[in-house]
């Protein structure tokens, strides 16, 4: 090195690069860390109800397939994308389940820490008594003519039911007492999250492993049903890991069916008297009565029949030419829930042998649809209803002859003609009729077809869910240890006894009390004036 070069401190070197699978890990702590924090639990409880709100707003498909296919038919641009974010399918969607899943890792994330530190706060004993008590909210300070082991002892029989420990203190002859209260309150708060969290699961497991199924029955001793299959459901919706096989063993008859209204027409109650069978009444044939209500379902054997509604189906009977009739009565789609105005298609396949040629006897099929009124009312040829109840049932329909669709294997709709059939000519309408029980009308061929009155109809839901009664009881601990923390509160107190060195009369004791709610309580004075009263009730205090 020259006589002009000075020497360079070498550059400060940064701290070491973390390797790639360090930071890896950091990462994932990080984002754990941030996942199990009790804001994040809020936010997502948060997105959870915000979530539902679309599943109560629009049709869902689970319960109401034909409502969400006329709510998308409407909206021709908006309803298939709703459909591909499937608001249709809310609580079964990808993003629900996500936020599902997230907040129970969350809870669980959270609350598990939150035992383990609650339970080492059991086993540590109560603090120390601060070193200047008068700092205290509430302070308390007084003499006592007796000794300070006669007032420590007084006090620690006072303090039952507390956690309390006596230790020595920094002057000559200085006792101290810690004493601690409330340690229920975050066992109530621990319990209120763990009964949360074992409701999240129970739900999640009643919705993997349940099933509910609706069927509409026609009551007056129909023919009933038997949970067999999925196929004697209207509707079945069978949990993600279920696939609709070993269902419960149960089979169902309505006797009847009372609807209750107000003058307005306003549906008061629903009752139906129905008979059951389930479990060993399967195998000796014996029927039991029961009385279904809404919201108040029978349950039997892990299942419940819930009685969901009520409707009418128009019977009609039809008299071919050659003397033979069929009669049939099905089930109406009520269109306006005040008056029960229903509509709805009756289709009737000729008698075998009538027709010995196949394509004869397609072209003859009958065809019925129109409106029902529970109790009619007549504006010129328009037909209305005028109150629910069944009193004047009249119809109003259209008689088809032709190919119904029954033959062709394609879907058809329960409510509605087949608009195909009828544009290319192949169903055409003979009649349009308003006719009231036992009035009839005859095609050009001699077909009569007489309206015989209408049947009332209920819908039925049976449920099954195998984790109802853990759901039960996580509700009924969730409460519990709600009220629990609400009610209890944590609160400390420390007494500090020392002899008076200054007073003329060297047994004078001088006693400080402090206390301190660890929550916020209204009330918190007047209980420790209370505890003071029971603690130094020998003091004369400042």
């Amino acid at each position: 090195m020259t006589a002009t070069e000075t020497p360079t401190a070498p550059a400060p070197s940064g701290p070491p690069r973390q390797s790639l699978p360090g930071r890896v890990l950091a990462a994932l702590r990080n984002t754990w860390r941030g996942l199990t924090s009790m804001r994040t639990a809020l936010m997502l409880l948060f997105l959870l109800a915000l979530a539902a709100i679309p599943g109560a707003l629009l049709p869902q498909r689970s319960l109401n397939a034909q409502k969400v296919d006329q709510y998308i038919a409407d909206r021709p641009t908006l309803g298939p994308w709703m459909d591909r974010l499937e608001l249709f399918d809310v609580f079964g969607s990808f993003w629900f389940t996500a936020v599902y899943v997230l907040l129970f890792i969350s809870l669980v994330g959270c609350i598990l820490p939150r035992c383990w530190d609650h339970y080492r706060a059991l086993r540590t004993e109560p603090v120390k008594a601060p070193r200047n008590l008068s700092r205290l909210p509430y302070h308390h300070e007084g003499g006592e003519t007796a000794t300070p082991e006669e007032v420590v002892e007084r006090a620690r029989r006072e303090l039952r039911g507390w956690r309390t420990v006596i230790r020595p203190g920094t002057r000559e002859g200085e006792i101290t007492v810690s004493a601690e209260k409330g340690y229920t309150r975050e066992f109530g708060n621990l319990v209120f999250h763990l009964a949360l969290v074992a409701l999240l699961a129970a739900i999640a497991i009643g919705k993997l492993f349940g099933y509910e199924g609706n069927v509409i029955v026609i009551a007056n001793n129909g023919p009933g049903f038997c949970t067999t299959s999925p196929a004697v459901f209207d509707s079945f919706r069978a949990g993600n890991v279920n696939d609709g096989t070993g269902l419960t063993p149960l089979c169902v008859r309505v006797q009847n069916f009372k609807a209750d209204y107000l003058p307005n027409g306003q549906a008061e109650m629903f009752t139906s008297d129905i008979s059951y069978q389930a479990g060993a009444d399967l195998s000796s044939n014996t029927w039991r009565d029961t009385t279904l209500k809404v919201n108040h379902p029978l349950r039997v054997d892990g299942d419940r029949i819930y009685l969901q509604g009520h409707g009418f189906a128009p019977k009609f009977t039809v008299t071919f030419p050659d003397g033979q009739t069929r009669t049939e009565a099905i089930q109406w789609r009520p269109d306006d829930a005040t008056t029960f105005l229903s509509s709805g298609v009756l289709r009737i396949d000729p008698p075998g042998g009538m027709y010995p040629d196949e394509a004869e006897r397609r072209k003859n099929q009958i065809a019925i649809q129109g409106l029902f009124a529970p109790t009619g009312l007549l504006h010129g040829t328009l037909l209305t209803s005028s109150y629910p109840a069944m009193t004047n049932p009249m119809v109003a329909v259209d008689i088809y002859r032709g190919e119904t669709g029954l033959d062709t294997g394609r879907a058809q709709s329960l409510f509605t003609l087949d608009p195909e059939m009828i544009k290319q000519g192949r169903l055409n309408k003979e009649q349009r009729v308003n006719l009231s029980p036992g009035e009839s009308a005859t095609l050009a061929d001699g077909t009569t077809v007489t309206f015989d009155g209408a049947e009332e109809f209920v819908n039925l839901q049976v449920s099954h869910d195998p984790a109802q009664g853990w759901v039960l009881g996580s509700s009924i601990v969730m409460m519990a240890g709600l009220l629990v923390s609400l009610l209890v509160k944590r609160r400390r107190i420390w007494l500090r006894v020392y002899p008076d060195a200054t007073a003329d009369d060297k047994r004078r004791t001088v006693v400080e009390m402090g206390g301190l709610a660890r929550t916020d309580q209204a009330g918190w004075g007047g209980e420790f004036d209370r505890l003071r009263t029971r603690l130094l009730d020998h003091s004369t205090g400042e």
